[in-house]
């Protein structure tokens, strides 16, 4: 994970600069340290806009990404995320930047988070994904963390065989309840049956890391790979090694 600074427009941006220094840092040591991918998003722009966000974070984003690859280089693939859930604005990115995938928090069906109920756009998505970017993988997750369901819990191995199936998801996230929190094994056997690659989207550390790839086909880490453990901060790169190292990737 690349988390941005807060951009232009978030209550806490402090100037374009620093966002392009973070993120070009924190990506050059992810990828010395052996990731093979970077996520970017906008995680500094908390609160989050529920569903479009203003023109000036696309911008800013698209800015950000485009330094991130002049610093690690146009091999490695590049991943979009626009928080809350703009998929819209993240395939408009992943088109002009000719990048590999976006995330979709809330893919299909709804849940109820804090910034209040978010609905699934798959039938937009799918479509300007095909007019725009058909080479573009879309990751969607699933039980998406800080969010609730709405209404009774379904069964999660049929929430990622609609997300796969009818939503037309190329791959499904699986993560804990919040950021940095551990997921669980079982989720991980019940969304593989929906015959997609299953990424584990938080709660990866080093001690984990190993077992977690031997049920997953991938993991995005975040906070693990901080100062400190502690989300906001910048990437450390002992620990981005370490991970790497036990997922055999070093």
């Amino acid at each position: 994970m690349v988390h941005l600074l807060p951009l232009p427009g978030s209550p806490r941006f402090d100037g374009m600069q620093a966002v392009l220094d973070r993120a070009t840092r924190d990506a050059e040591t992810l990828v010395a340290a052996g990731f093979d991918g970077l996520v970017v998003e906008n995680f500094g722009d908390a609160p989050f806009y529920p569903g479009s966000v203003e023109p000036v974070t696309v911008a800013a984003m698209a800015r950000a990404i485009e330094a991130v690859r002049s610093a690690v280089g146009a091999a490695v693939p590049l991943v979009a995320n626009v928080l809350r859930n703009d998929a819209r604005s993240a395939l408009g990115i992943a088109a002009a930047l000719d990048l590999a995938a976006i995330r979709v928090n809330v893919h299909v069906g709804a849940r109820v988070t804090d910034q209040g109920l978010i609905a699934g756009m798959a039938h937009e998505t799918a479509r300007l994904r095909a007019q725009w970017a058909p080479r573009v993988q879309i990751w969607a997750d699933v039980r998406v963390k800080h969010s609730a369901p709405l209404g009774a819990e379904r069964p999660l191995a049929e929430e990622a065989k609609e997300a796969v199936g009818r939503g037309l998801a190329d791959a499904v996230i699986v993560t804990g309840s919040g950021t940095g929190a551990a997921v669980s094994l079982e989720d991980l056997a019940h969304a593989a049956s929906a015959g997609a690659p299953v990424l584990v989207g938080s709660g990866v550390d080093a001690r984990t890391v190993a077992d977690i790839l031997s049920r997953a086909d991938g993991a995005i880490v975040g906070t693990a790979t901080k100062v400190g453990g502690v989300t906001t901060g910048p990437v450390d790169r002992a620990r981005a090694r370490a991970i790497a190292e036990a997922a055999g990737v070093a």
